[in-house]
């Protein structure tokens, strides 16, 4: 098991050239710019400003790596799907977020967030099926659940869940709360797993 909490900052980078070594493993985090990317990731490692919030969604702007132990990160993506930035900012967003996800071979899956009350548009439902192409899995984290009452958050993780057992692959859908710490049990399991996995896929290689 992994501790989370020793997690620390170790670089932002504009491109994928600018990143440690493409080794090891890496677990990525995107989402819309209002996601709760930040939230999440200081929720999972009990740090208040290891990753930066800010009240203006879509201040990500790079790529962002965080170390949990040797050999293993945790990699911030730049927000997507918000509006009010410059044109050509948010296309430098997106070739950043493009040429990681397709490049990094170290990439062992990817944790999707998404506001509860707000999933599935159209970038989101791009990007895990990317990710189900590329026999990526992935981690559905339904952020703000605790804007919800109990029936209606259930209704929206089956609908959720409902919605991408289309696109086959490996796909797992979760409520998740940074106010409530709804939900941090599960993705660490998930990480865990992830971590684990990629650990002996490393050690089949070198053998």
């Amino acid at each position: 098991m992994l501790n989370y909490h020793s997690t620390s900052f170790v670089t932002s980078a504009p491109n994928i050239t600018k990143l440690p070594a493409d080794e090891g493993i890496e677990v990525a985090f995107a989402g819309r710019s209002n996601a709760g990317k930040s939230s999440a990731l200081n929720t999972l490692t009990r740090q208040k400003s290891l990753a930066r919030t800010s009240k203006t969604p879509g201040r990500t702007q790079l790529i962002n790596v965080f170390e949990v132990t040797e050999s293993k990160r945790l990699i911030d993506l730049p927000g997507y799907g918000f509006a009010k930035v410059p044109e050509a900012m948010k296309r430098q967003w997106q070739a950043a977020l493009g040429e990681y996800l397709q490049e990094r071979e170290c990439l062992k899956g990817i944790v999707v967030l998404m506001d509860i009350r707000h999933p599935m548009k159209d970038l989101d439902h791009d990007l895990i099926s990317w990710a189900v192409d590329s026999n990526l899995s992935v981690m559905v984290l339904l952020t703000k659940s605790d804007k919800l009452k109990a029936g209606p958050r259930n209704s929206q993780v089956l609908k959720v869940r409902k919605e991408l057992k289309e696109l086959g692959g490996d796909i797992e859908v979760q409520s998740f709360s940074s106010l409530k710490n709804l939900g941090v049990k599960e993705l660490e399991n998930k990480l865990n797993t992830w971590f684990s996995e990629g650990e002996n896929t490393e050690e089949t290689a070198a053998e």
